[in-house]
Parts: C-alpha cells; structure tokens; sequence
C-alpha cells in the first residue's frame, strides 16, 4: 500500500487506490501474508487461529457482536476456519462478521490437531481458488 494516514484506521478494500500494482500482486497471490511468519517464530502468533483484525475493528466489533472477545481465547493465526469457508477479506456487511466470529469461536471450543492439519490443507487447496 501507499503511505497513508487511515492505515490504522480504514481497512483495505476491493480496488482500494492506496493498493499498489505490486500489492495488488501480493495480494491475489497471499504472498503479503508470507511476512506473517516471522511473527510466528517470535511466538506472537499462530499459524491456524482467529485472524487479527486492527485494534480499532476489534473494539467496534466487541460491541457489535456478542461473545466476540472469546475468540481472543488463543493466539491470532495466519488462517482459520473461517477465511477457508470462505469469510476473508474485507468485512462489507454484518453477516460476514457474525458468520467469521462464529467460525473461529467453534474453532476455538472444538480445536484438535486433527482440525489443525485439515485446515491447513484445505487453506492450501483454496489458494488455487478465487477468491475476493
């Protein structure tokens, strides 16, 4: 992205102006999530968990959304169940909020490393899909 003042603030979106060609790239290709691992090694993070969302979100949503919080529970991950169901990217409406919190709180109450390893597998398989 372009230096910008709203980066803590605005979250990205489809066709965003901030995006540059070479973000656009990273991005239809996940490699800008590469990056992440590093805070995985430093133990900050998890590969599998509930995606971090910005501070800001996270206080609005907690209001939003009942039992949001719980899904704070365990570290933040790379991916979750949710983004491979197919709740990712940019929060536009409600229902995707409900339906992303629900997921990773079952994901949260139900984890194995069973579920660990299939999801790690099918966050393989959806990136050869399109996605928004």
């Amino acid at each position: 992205m372009r230096q910008n003042t709203d980066a803590d603030l605005k979250q990205a979106t489809r066709n965003d102006p901030r995006i540059t060609k070479i973000g656009a790239i990273l991005r239809k290709t996940s490699l800008d999530e590469l990056p992440q691992f590093i805070n995985v090694i430093k133990g900050q993070m998890s590969i599998i968990g509930p995606r971090p969302h910005m501070l800001k979100h996270t206080e609005q949503y907690s209001n939003l959304v009942g039992n949001f919080m719980n899904r704070h529970a365990i570290k933040p991950g790379i991916t979750g169940l949710a983004q491979i169901k197919g709740f990712r990217g940019e929060i536009d409406d409600f229902a995707l909020l409900q339906n992303r919190v629900r997921l990773d709180r079952f994901y949260v109450n139900n984890w194995t490393l069973f579920f660990d390893v299939k999801i790690v597998f099918l966050t393989v398989f959806t990136l050869f899909k399109d996605h928004k």
